[in-house]
């Protein structure tokens, strides 16, 4: 997406790997192309704030079946961006390829995040680069599968 057509206040959930530092997904909002400080923490509203705790909500109300672990937690959902519209855009792998409910877990985060107030058109884009791996797991779902 632009620039152009995103509104800065819109928040973006990214747990790609450089997010993953900490090994916990991160929230963040994209900076303005003009920003110089790269270091400096972005502003969001309440509002905005509040929306996305909601996303994530419904993200870790889907679970793969055969995982006591919900999506998120797993490190499945690599990016969330929200539109000026409230559109949300979804990209998502599976723990693997050939996973028996790849045609239903997209379906089910739609369905998930579309039931939210105030979301407009949600679009899951399954995505395999990189690999999902167990690094990106949280300590919580470690925990949940005695993996530590």
């Amino acid at each position: 997406m632009s620039e152009s057509t995103q509104d800065k206040d819109m928040p973006v959930i990214d747990t790609s790997a450089e997010a993953q530092v900490a090994q916990t997904p991160s929230v963040s909002v994209e900076m303005p192309a003009e920003s110089n400080d790269e270091t400096a923490a972005p502003e969001i509203s309440p509002e905005m704030q509040a929306l996305t705790d909601e996303i994530v909500g419904a993200l870790k109300s889907v679970y793969d079946p055969e995982i006591p672990v919900d999506i998120y937690e797993l490190g499945l959902i690599y990016r969330v961006e929200v539109t000026d519209d409230r559109d949300v855009n979804i990209d998502m792998t599976l723990t693997a390829p050939g996973c028996p409910v790849a045609e239903h877990m997209p379906v089910w985060v739609q369905d998930a995040v579309s039931a939210l107030d105030g979301i407009g058109d949600v679009k899951v884009n399954m995505v395999f680069e990189p690999p999902w791996d167990p690094s990106r797991m949280t300590d919580e779902a470690r925990v949940a599968l005695n993996m530590f």
